[in-house]
């Protein structure tokens, strides 16, 4: 399976390595390791799943690991969120950050639907 924009292919590896400046960043602290752990996990797992997604057989695989990837992306956000709001890192350097995975949260999701949509024309 795949897609036309392979764009968003770059844009989760460039997601993926701001995500990893991030947590090199956050305080060397109980909080900040946790939330280092939880945030490196779910950011560069976006990327994995999509990297799966291009290997799965069919479209109902494909659509189910873009849908996980999505869900990462989803939870990458509420890290972000909470990095910024505990004040563990300067809310200026997220913001660019937050907009990206609100935008590929978008992205992932329009996937998800016309992968859907398409399978159930084709059934």
């Amino acid at each position: 399976m795949g897609w036309q924009d392979h764009d968003i292919q770059q844009r989760v590896f460039d997601f993926a390595l701001r995500i990893l400046r991030v947590v090199r960043a956050l305080p060397d602290d109980v909080a900040g390791r946790t939330i280092a752990r939880q945030i490196a996990r779910s950011g560069t797992s976006v990327g994995a799943n999509l990297e799966e997604a291009q290997g799965a057989p069919t479209r109902r695989e494909f659509a189910r690991r873009i849908a996980i990837a999505r869900s990462e992306a989803i939870e990458t956000r509420y890290w972000l969120r909470l990095i910024a709001e505990s004040e563990m890192l300067p809310t200026s350097r997220l913001a660019e950050l937050t907009q990206e995975c609100d935008e590929l949260v978008k992205v992932l999701s329009t996937i998800v639907r016309n992968t859907r949509n398409a399978e159930q024309e084709d059934s």
